[in-house]
């Protein structure tokens, strides 16, 4: 698909509200009709999974008041992200604390709340949650290689089969319930063959741990589900196509509860931020690139783009026209906080100072690594509509 056909996909409305109004940049831009409908599509696919919303990839109240009215649970990394979905009207048995570090009296707030679901991967975790969260569900999360994945998740998460095996033997003497298990592939993943190699190593797990007394009930399938970057991604039912059929081949007649914990492709397609040519220049007489810099940079929300991992979709008003060669980059006095310098980015010669430039599909995980003041710099403000 070319990047004028991802760019026609991109809400229009977006672009009516960024034409209509006269906001200082860089700003983001939220339209709640296409997480809708990106949400009910996911449901329509997988019907029998539920959906936790990954709340870390845009907790804007707005989004999270839609998710709530449209029977969404929550997947919750800290006690600010649980305290700030209860306040949209999730109940406790909606959420889930899957963030597998937290302190001792994070776990002991959140179970005061009502939060019985809880997400580890170590000893140490476990034992804080048998003091701190008696008698409620736990998931272990195992480690995946992510293979495939734009922006991987391995190594910091996770534990090894064995290691999973006798954890959730162990939470059971513990007074715990050992409920299920979780993986997660790396986000914008793009090889759907990923679920099918993660579900068959937990259906191991679940046959080891029934020989043994341990009967788990669930199996949480993470996120990993792409947005429209530059690289050319699935369709969504090749991904639901694939988790059913490995579900199936694995589990056979005894498939597990399931649930799928999306963020990146519910919110990040439904999100612009618009932002403005601030400086054009080069860097000798000799060089044959132009430095393009932005008012919004690694600091202000885009820290994706670290390694160039994640390759954003620009639209220009000089769009069609001739282009050249250039390195992006954000306005902050530090020398890491260049966008694009290998990714070969071509803009059009015309572009020049003061333009407004739109980065497309930038709802999920933006506004939320925006610093709160890097060089007086101010957070990221979002608008939904």
């Amino acid at each position: 698909m070319s990047t004028a056909q991802l760019i026609a996909r991109s809400p229009q409305r977006i672009f009516d509200f960024i034409d209509r109004k006269s906001l200082p940049t860089p700003y983001l831009v939220i339209d709640l009709p296409e997480i809708e409908d990106n949400y009910q599509t996911l449901v329509a696919q997988l019907p029998d999974t539920q959906i936790y919303y990954a709340v870390k990839a845009n907790p804007a109240p707005a989004i999270l008041q839609l998710l709530v009215k449209l029977g969404a649970s929550f997947d919750a990394a800290s006690l600010p992200e649980i305290q700030a979905c209860l306040d949209a009207g999730a109940q406790p048995r909606q959420i889930s604390f899957g963030n597998t570090i937290k302190k001792a009296a994070d776990i002991a707030a959140a179970y005061q709340l009502g939060i019985r679901l809880f997400a580890f991967d170590s000893l140490p975790e476990l034992e804080k949650l048998a003091e701190h969260a008696p008698g409620a569900q736990i998931y272990c999360r195992l480690l995946m290689e992510c293979t495939g994945a734009e922006w991987p998740l391995s190594r910091k998460f996770g534990c090894e089969l064995d290691m999973a095996k006798d954890l959730l033997i162990h939470s059971d003497r513990l007074g715990l319930q050992p409920y299920g298990v979780s993986f997660h592939v790396g986000s914008q993943q793009l090889d759907v063959r990923q679920w099918d190699l993660a579900i068959a190593t937990t259906a191991r797990l679940f046959r080891d741990l029934a020989a043994v007394g341990v009967e788990l009930q669930m199996l949480n399938l993470g996120g990993g589900f792409p947005a429209r970057y530059f690289s050319t991604v699935p369709e969504l039912t090749s991904y639901t196509r694939s988790i059913d059929t490995a579900l199936t081949r694995h589990f056979e007649n005894n498939r597990p509860l399931t649930m799928l914990e999306p963020g990146r492709s519910l919110v990040a397609d439904a999100g612009i931020i618009n932002t403005e040519v601030v400086l054009i220049s080069q860097k000798s007489y000799q060089e044959d690139r132009r430095w393009v810099f932005l008012d919004i940079g690694k600091f202000g929300g885009l820290a994706e783009t670290m390694d160039e991992a994640i390759r954003y979709r620009l639209r220009t008003p000089w769009d069609g026209t001739p282009t050249g060669s250039v390195i992006l980059a954000g306005p902050t006095c530090d020398s890491a906080d260049i966008l694009y310098d290998r990714a070969d980015y071509h803009l059009p010669l015309q572009l020049q100072a003061g333009d407004k430039l739109q980065i497309l599909s930038t709802g999920a995980y933006t506004s939320t690594y925006a610093s709160v003041g890097f060089n007086g710099f101010a957070p990221l403000a979002v608008y939904c509509i």
